[in-house]
């Protein structure tokens, strides 16, 4: 038996991983999620945050994804992502800077579409902001 996952996190424009991991920590839409190999099949939302994936020999790579759909087979991790970046492409002034454009949207919305969107995007940049944080903290 296996004591690896595949797992691919894909968004619209690119492969951001492809590989092999001892297991997955995902945001899910109900809370964080924990894939092992031979874990039981599910599809589910997630939202956004840090996808943490734990390689062979202890090494973790992270990637933040602004939400996605998840689908888990018993050999395969796929993750489908709206937006995903790798870990160590995250800047935190650039994510501070796009949130603080979002808080702007916020107070000036003209229709509740405008502020769903904005707020949508100043948690995404929430999201983004804590997962560059606590990268740093490694």
């Amino acid at each position: 038996m296996a004591n690896t996952i595949h797992v691919d996190v894909v968004s619209a424009e690119e492969q951001i991983f492809s590989g092999e991991a001892e297991f997955v920590v995902l945001p899910g839409e109900a809370g964080e999620l924990g894939v092992y190999p031979r874990h039981t099949p599910l599809m589910t939302r997630l939202k956004a945050g840090a996808v943490r994936i734990q390689l062979e020999g202890g090494v973790e790579e992270l990637v933040f994804v602004a939400g996605g759909i998840l689908e888990v087979q018993p050999q395969v991790v796929t993750v489908l992502a709206d937006t995903a970046i790798r870990g160590a492409d995250l800047d935190e002034a650039q994510a501070q800077e796009a949130q603080r454009r979002a808080e702007e949207a916020m107070q000036n919305a003209k229709s509740d579409v405008d502020l769903a969107r904005a707020e949508a995007e100043f948690a995404a940049m929430a999201a983004q902001i804590a997962a560059i944080r606590k990268l740093q903290r490694k």
